[in-house]
């Protein structure tokens, strides 16, 4: 199965979930931002892969931005060379407006991946013919403030039908990808892979998230995550 056909189902399956207070905006990029997410996929997501990078879910200046896994807007169009259209979510959060590419404002924890693999391996290409980027989740939650929601913190009759559809489109893209290694960016990607994933032929790991909330990934996400990855026997 291509990783196109799984994410266009996997888009229309979690677009027609509903989710209640204190949730009130639900972001679909991959509905609204699909032709930057199309171009990503078919320019980059070629298998097999050695590893695939695994996130949680969108970031607001990140992936609900642009359409790509951890998807700051300067290493999306600048670095991995992704031009395209990206347009509005149904009902549109008056403090998470969404600009696509034109975006100002920079996700940290987006600017810190792809900034490592720039700076790792020089070209895009050269990072995306070992390894690849997705998130578990292709949605983002936000409460009425602004404030983001994880999937992790909604209730479990909600959580239950959407984890259902993000693990069937997780087992589906490892299945395609037929990586040796999936890395879980933060430990609740690499616990969902563990519990999604078992029984498949692949091996689990984890490097730090590298969002700013973390203080250890403040004093220095890069060569951690190099030495975390280093460990776990990936040549960098």
């Amino acid at each position: 199965m291509s990783l196109i056909t799984i994410s266009q189902r996997l888009s229309d399956t979690v677009g027609a979930l509903q989710f209640a207070a204190p949730v009130t905006h639900v972001y679909n990029p991959l509905h609204y931002a699909w032709d930057c997410y199309a171009q990503y996929v078919e320019r980059f997501g070629n298998g097999p892969k050695e590893a695939v990078f695994m996130g949680m879910n969108p970031g607001p200046w990140g992936m609900a931005q642009t359409g790509v896994p951890f998807g700051e807007v300067g290493h999306v169009r600048d670095w991995l060379g992704i031009d395209a259209t990206v347009g509005k979510p149904a009902v549109e959060h008056p403090k998470r407006p969404v600009t696509g590419l034109d975006c100002p404002r920079s996700e940290v924890s987006g600017a810190r991946l792809w900034g490592w693999a720039k700076e790792t391996f020089g070209s895009a290409d050269a990072f995306f013919d070992r390894f690849y980027v997705v998130n578990y989740c292709p949605l983002s939650f936000m409460e009425e403030g602004g404030r983001n929601r994880t999937p992790d913190k909604l209730p479990a009759h909600e959580r239950a039908p959407l984890f259902e559809a993000c693990d069937q489109a997780l087992r589906d893209t490892i299945a395609t990808l037929s990586p040796k290694r999936v890395i879980g960016v933060g430990k609740f990607a690499e616990d969902r892979a563990r519990q999604v994933l078992e029984g498949m032929d692949v091996a689990i790991g984890r490097i730090l998230h590298p969002s700013p909330a973390s203080p250890i990934a403040n004093r220095g996400w890069a060569p951690r995550a190099t030495a975390e990855l280093t460990a776990q026997g990936i040549s960098i």
